[in-house]
């Protein structure tokens, strides 16, 4: 009995303690939400269009999509990377060798010509590629209930 005293006396004078300091894990939290909060912006690819707004549906599927540009000065653009009329058509056949899926979207600027929009998508056609869509932004939800 003497010994069971003498356990209790010292599990109690070496208790640990179990709280979870939570102040170091905020700082390093609030750190990388700031960071992701100024980097966010940066990280959007591809050159400022301003692409019409329509209603519809988005595109489904798991393809995987090409975006080609064309800008209101009508130049053509993959990525944010300026490619020639001649040149475009090599460029996709190499990145459809890779993925047979590949779907081609154009996004054309509001205040580009309606011909190099156009021109594109026959250029596309002529060279084999089957799904080529057209990208746009979602029309105002104010625009949208008025019809």
């Amino acid at each position: 009995m003497f010994s069971l005293q003498n356990n209790r006396r010292q599990s109690t004078r070496y208790h640990r303690n179990a709280d979870i300091n939570i102040t170091n894990l905020m700082d390093v939290m609030m750190v990388l939400l700031v960071v992701f909060m100024v980097a966010a912006p940066l990280m959007t690819s591809g050159i400022a269009l301003d692409l019409p707004k329509v209603g519809g549906k988005a595109m489904e599927g798991e393809e995987t999509s090409i975006n080609i540009s064309v800008d209101k000065d009508g130049y053509y653009y993959i990525g944010e990377i300026e490619i020639p009329a001649d040149k475009i058509i090599d460029k996709l056949k190499a990145l459809q060798e890779a993925n047979n899926k590949l779907t081609v979207t154009i996004s054309g600027d509001t205040g580009a010509e309606y011909g190099r929009v156009i021109g594109l998508m026959a250029i596309l056609k002529e060279a084999g590629f089957e799904k080529v869509g057209l990208k746009t932004e979602p029309r105002p939800l104010s625009a949208q209930k008025k019809k």
